[in-house]
């Protein structure tokens, strides 16, 4: 059996100041349902929208760590960690800037801030700022996420 090439990026792929924008996601009344129940989180700022008028917001907003796990997603459909990301590392500032509501589109917006080596040969650290973006440019959330990935194979 053949072993396949990963089609994501390398350590060595990376530059600092590189920018990868992922395909876009809408946001749906059900991912705020499921999310909900499967997290737990039926707070009512998600899940009522009769509370909701009386908000800032009018309507269920989505919850922060699910936009956040949509960003994951939208990561890795860019193609980029497939089969070359060893590990998530660490998130540092996350912020949540706007609100995502169902009917939003969003993409991730990641911009390589850092990048080194590591003790091990085959493997290298790449830190990004990550931003999820609505479909106005909106930037509803961001951090900066370290990340470990492979090193491109000796030949």
């Amino acid at each position: 059996m053949s072993k396949s090439t990963p089609r994501g990026r390398y350590f060595e792929d990376f530059e600092v100041g590189q920018e990868i924008i992922s395909p876009a996601r809408t946001i749906t009344q059900t991912d705020i349902v499921n999310f909900a129940c499967l997290s737990g989180d039926f707070n009512e700022v998600h899940t009522n929208h009769e509370y909701c008028k009386e908000t800032s917001f009018g309507e269920p907003i989505a919850h922060g760590p699910l936009v956040y796990s949509v960003m994951a997603g939208l990561q890795y459909a860019s193609g980029i960690n497939d089969g070359t990301l060893l590990a998530l590392l660490q998130n540092d500032a996350w912020r949540m800037l706007s609100p995502v509501r169902h009917g939003d589109t969003i993409r991730l917006r990641s911009r390589v801030l850092e990048k080194k080596e590591t003790s091990k040969p085959d493997r290298g650290v790449v830190t990004f700022l990550r931003e999820c973006v609505k479909q106005d440019g909106t930037v509803a959330q961001e951090m900066k996420s370290t990340f470990l990935y492979k090193r491109r194979p000796k030949a």
